[in-house]
C-alpha cells in the first residue's frame, strides 16, 4: 500500500517551551542535571526541528532535542512506503532505533520522549557530519572514514536483518516494484515535468517507463536486507572515533545495493572513481568475511550501477519537490552532481541505450 506521494508543506514550527525542556532536564535525566542553554541547530529537509540543550552537572553535557511537526505526526513517513498494513503503536524512529541498538549499530540513545509535547531528548553526536569531515581531509583519511561507514553498513545489513523482528516496522515494508516505480515517477513528475516545464511525449514516456520497470523488477527480485533508505554522508555523524547513524526512521527491507549506492554515489560528496571501485571491493570483502559471498563481482557491480541510477534519479526529483512543495531550494545545487552519476552509468552499459536515448533530451545534464 502506497500513501500519497507528497507531504503537505507546513509552516515553520514555533520554538518549544524552554521551561518545559528545563523541567525535563531536571526530572528525566540523572539527578543534578540542569538546563544551561538551548540553541537551534541546522535542520534537514523534513518538517522537524532540532535544538542542542547544554546541561550543567553532566554527563551528559548536552542533549539534542528533536521537535516533531505534530506530537504524533512522525508515525507517517514523509516518504512513500510499500508493504503490508502494520499497526504502528509507537514512533517509527523509536521503534527502529531500538531494533538497531540491539544489533549494536551506533544510533543515539533516547533519554526521554515527551509524547504530548512531541519532543525527543537524544544523545548528542555533535555537529560534524561525514560530509563535513571528508571535505577537507587527506585522501587516506577519506578512505578510512568510508571503510568505517561500510563496516557499519555491513553490520546493519546482517545483524539487523537476521533474525527478522516482527515487532520492528521496517520488516513490514519493502522496496518492491510499486515503490521503486513510485520513486522513478517522482523523478518524472518533478525532475522533468516540474523542473523543465514540459511533459514527456507519449513515445518517450512509454519507452522510459518500460526501461524503469525493467530496473525496478531486477532490484525488487534481489535478496532483501535491512535498508536505512538514506544512508549518506549527512546522516553519518563523526563522533570521536565512531560514526553515529541518524535519520533511520524510513528504514525498510530492500536490496543491499540501495544503501551502498546512497553512500558511494552521494548527492553531497563526489568520490574519486578509483576510490569508489576500491570501496565496492572492500564492501564485498566485508560481506565475505561474514559468509555472504558474491562470487560474480561483475554482476554485483552492474547491480550497484543500476541501483545508483534509480537512487540518483529519485534524489534529483526529490530535490525539486523539496523546493517546489516545501519552499526549500537549498538542495537544487546538488542536482547536477547526482545526474552526473546517472550520465556515467547510462553510458557505461549498452543495454541502457534506449533509456538514455529517450531520457537525455529532457534532462540537460544527461546530454
Amino acid at each position: 500500500m502506497l500513501p500519497a506521494n507528497a507531504t503537505p508543506f507546513k509552516a515553520p514550527l514555533s520554538p518549544p517551551d524552554q521551561a518545559l525542556i528545563a523541567k525535563a532536564m531536571e526530572t528525566r535525566l540523572p539527578p543534578g542535571r540542569l538546563l544551561r542553554t538551548l540553541t537551534p541547530l541546522a535542520g534537514d529537509a523534513s518538517n522537524r526541528r532540532y535544538y542542542r540543550a547544554t546541561v550543567a552537572g553532566g554527563p551528559p553535557h548536552s542533549v539534542v532535542v528533536m521537535q516533531l511537526a505534530e506530537p504524533e505526526g512522525f508515525k507517517q513517513s514523509e516518504e512513500a512506503m510499500s508493504g503490508s498494513v502494520h499497526q504502528i503503536s509507537e514512533l517509527p524512529f523509536i521503534n527502529i532505533m531500538s531494533h538497531l541498538a540491539k544489533a549494536n549499530v551506533p544510533v543515539p540513545t533516547l533519554h526521554y520522549y515527551d509524547q504530548s509535547a512531541g519532543l525527543l531528548y537524544l544523545e548528542d553526536f555533535g555537529d560534524v557530519t561525514l560530509a563535513e569531515a571528508v571535505s577537507q581531509a587527506e585522501a587516506q583519511r577519506v578512505e578510512s572514514w568510508y571503510k568505517q561507514a561500510l563496516n557499519v553498513l555491513v553490520q546493519m545489513q546482517i545483524d539487523a536483518t537476521t533474525p527478522a523482528d516482527p515487532g520492528c516496522v521496517a520488516f513490514h515494508r519493502s522496496f518492491d516494484v510499486p515503490l521503486l516505480m513510485w520513486e522513478f515517477e517522482h523523478f518524472l513528475e518533478y525532475g522533468i515535468a516540474a523542473r523543465g516545464g514540459n511533459p514527456l511525449s507519449s513515445e518517450d514516456a512509454t519507452a522510459i517507463r518500460r526501461e524503469f520497470e525493467n530496473i525496478a523488477e531486477l532490484l525488487a527480485g534481489q535478496p532483501r536486507a535491512f535498508t536505512h533508505r538514506d544512508y549518506h554522508s549527512r546522516n553519518l555523524m563523526v563522533d570521536g572515533s565512531r560514526l553515529g547513524v541518524i535519520d533511520f526512521q524510513d528504514a525498510l527491507m530492500g536490496p543491499t545495493t540501495y544503501d551502498l549506492a546512497s553512500l558511494l554515489r552521494d548527492a553531497y560528496i563526489q568520490l574519486d572513481e578509483a576510490l569508489v571501485d576500491d570501496l565496492v571491493g572492500y564492501y564485498l570483502d566485508q560481506l565475505a568475511e561474514r559468509r555472504f559471498v558474491w562470487t560474480d563481482r561483475a554482476a554485483f557491480r552492474r547491480l550497484f550501477d543500476l541501483t545508483s541510477i534509480q537512487r540518483n534519479l529519485k534524489a534529483a526529483g526529490r530535490f525539486v519537490y523539496i523546493d517546489r512543495v516545501k519552499g526549500n531550494p537549498k538542495f537544487l545545487a546538488d542536482i547536477p552532481r547526482v545526474l552526473s552519476y546517472v550520465k556515467r552509468n547510462l553510458e557505461k552499459y549498452s543495454e541502457l541505450e534506449t533509456l538514455r536515448k529517450h531520457l537525455s533530451p529532457h534532462v540537460p545534464e544527461l546530454q
